[in-house]
């Protein structure tokens, strides 16, 4: 019998969806599954978006161009505007959500043994992209005693060798909900600029930001327009992760020309998801600001309750609807498993994703987990009584 890819057998399971068959037992057993585990918003998607797909008068569901259609792209320009991001509709690669912008963005700039530097914990997906465009991914590690602020552009620099060809960062952060601060954006930049670097930015959680300081995009930085490659998707702002739309952004007429060889061989991206993200763009702001608001309260509600849990700690995200919790534990891959098989309480269970899964170096974060509040308060309730039950009686709990 034929031996499959050693890359295929290289690739990480998704920390996220790993535990998606023993979640599925648990539910046949009639065990009520709380899932904190996925960055599937439960809020309403925009109405615009639904009469969008209703109102579909077309004969014939087309292929649409390879960069997607023109009315979305225009759309997409309208809306950077209001965030001051100045870009055309020519700039705009519309892809199969933000994982194939990804994808695509790191095919189209990295060759095999390539180097890229990403701050961790990090999208898990970041790793498989980059064993499919066989460049190495060399993790720059923060910590959540320090609640994973950046760590100082030094570390970055001791990275950099003659195979290093960018920086990618995720800002609002998945999975610590880290925004980064000005100081910081300017520092990557001043890096990115010294060594002719690109800066891979993704960009999905720009809506959720929980300051009062302006929110940074790495466009907005001055003097490395032609290095930025920005990664976007409507699936979080909009709650439209099923429509798999998202846009790859570049100035760089090179870069672009790249990706869009990539976008001809899938030929195009999906026609009906792009209907309904164009009219997501008219969302009225009352929507905006309601789904905001929501996040607001979820984060407060979640944070301050994980934090009385004994032995539990988690940071203060400041954007995106994710945490990092460390927990009185041995093994959160372990710890995750159980809930799902071997626990419930009063016939409920909660689903996390081990934060191993999201460092390069998975003996890091054992002891973590990645909380995601896209449920309703009064599910994040319930879910935090049954994890303090759970770690009351868990085997391999570590608190005295």
């Amino acid at each position: 019998m034929p031996e499959p890819s050693k890359r295929g057998k290289n690739m990480p399971q998704s920390p996220i969806r790993k535990l998606v068959p023993l979640a599925d037992k648990a539910k046949e057993r009639g065990i009520k599954v709380y899932h904190l585990n996925i960055g599937q918003p439960d809020l309403p998607t925009p109405q615009v978006a639904l009469d969008a797909i209703r109102n579909i008068d077309r004969k014939v569901l087309e292929y649409s161009p390879s960069d997607g259609i023109k009315p979305l792209r225009e759309k997409l320009a309208e809306y950077y505007r209001r965030f001051n991001i100045d870009v055309e509709p020519s700039d705009i690669i519309v892809t199969s959500g933000g994982s194939e912008a990804v994808n695509f963005a790191f095919m189209s700039c990295l060759d095999p043994g390539d180097e890229i530097i990403v701050p961790e914990p990090a999208y898990a997906n970041y790793t498989a992209f980059a064993i499919s465009a066989g460049a190495i991914i060399k993790p720059v590690v923060s910590t959540i005693d320090e609640g994973f602020v950046l760590p100082g552009i030094e570390k970055f620099e001791e990275l950099i060798s003659p195979r290093t060809k960018g920086i990618l960062i995720c800002n609002p952060n998945n999975p610590t909900g880290y925004l980064y601060t000005r100081q910081e954006m300017d520092q990557l930049r001043d890096l990115v600029k010294k060594y002719d670097l690109f800066l891979f930015s993704d960009e999905v959680y720009r809506e959720f930001c929980y300051t009062g300081a302006p929110y940074i995009s790495a466009f907005h930085l001055k003097g490395i327009e032609e290095n930025v490659i920005l990664v976007d998707s409507v699936s979080k702002r909009y709650s439209e992760c099923g429509i798999r739309v998202g846009a790859l952004v570049s100035k760089n007429k090179q870069v672009k020309e790249n990706v869009m060889k990539f976008c001809q061989a899938r030929l195009s991206p999906p026609l009906i998801g792009q209907i309904a993200a164009a009219a997501s763009v008219d969302t009225p702001k009352e929507y905006m600001l309601e789904v905001y608001n929501e996040y607001v309260e979820r984060r407060k509600f979640l944070i301050d309750n994980l934090n009385r849990i004994p032995g539990v700690y988690s940071p203060i995200p400041m954007g995106a609807f994710y945490t990092v919790a460390r927990l009185p534990i041995d093994d959160a891959d372990k710890f995750c498993a159980w809930l799902l098989s071997d626990f419930d309480y009063e016939g409920q269970t909660v689903m996390l994703s081990p934060a191993s899964g999201f460092y390069t170096m998975n003996t890091l974060g054992r002891n973590e987990v990645r909380v995601a509040y896209t449920i309703k308060k009064e599910d994040l309730a319930k879910a935090i009584i049954v994890l303090k039950k759970a770690l009351e009686v868990y085997p391999g709990r570590t608190l005295a």
